[in-house]
């Protein structure tokens, strides 16, 4: 119980400053989660709020990686398991703690009703805690969602994550198999 209450106090303050740095001047620019040790940053103008796991209903016919659809705060939106998506696990392989899972919701400027599931919820950062990292020589072709890379002063790359070219990206919105 303890436990559950923490995790609430916790979801409180992350979404009470997800607000004040949309009202202030911007010190926190990114919302910080993990899929599969992947650590990626989403705007906080494209995102909207976090939610933890609540029933999801599946779709018949969908793709792997479409979890199926989830009441949020009295409305249906889609849900993507965002690991799946990028290949980053296999369908049916187990969430490693399935219990830090989180749904962020797509702001609704970006007019779909979609949330991804993601690993781990890592907090807010902002671009004064990142520098741009480098463009390997050997790196293939991109989606156009995927921004640039960050590192933070640990050493951690983050990959930025543009949510809005992934609401348009042709995959993400072909959810039928």
């Amino acid at each position: 119980m303890a436990n559950k209450e923490a995790l609430r106090e916790l979801q409180q303050r992350l979404a009470q400053r997800m607000q004040a740095a949309r009202e202030q001047t911007q010190l926190a620019n990114w919302l910080a989660v993990e899929c599969a040790g992947l650590g990626l940053l989403f705007s906080l103008k494209q995102s909207a709020e976090i939610f933890a796991p609540v029933p999801i209903k599946p779709l018949p016919y969908g793709q792997p990686w479409l979890s199926g659809v989830a009441n949020l705060r009295g409305g249906l939106a889609t849900v993507v398991d965002l690991t799946l998506f990028l290949g980053l696990r296999e369908p049916g392989q187990p969430r490693p703690d399935a219990a830090q899972a989180r749904l962020v919701s797509l702001n609704p400027d970006l007019n779909i009703n979609c949330a991804l599931l993601v690993d781990k919820l890592l907090g807010l950062r902002g671009d004064d805690q990142l520098s741009l990292e480098p463009v390997g020589e050997h790196e293939g072709p991109r989606p156009r969602f995927a921004g640039v890379r960050m590192r933070d002063e640990h050493g951690r790359v983050w990959q930025q994550i543009d949510l809005e070219a992934l609401s348009r990206h042709e995959q993400f919105l072909k959810v039928v198999v």
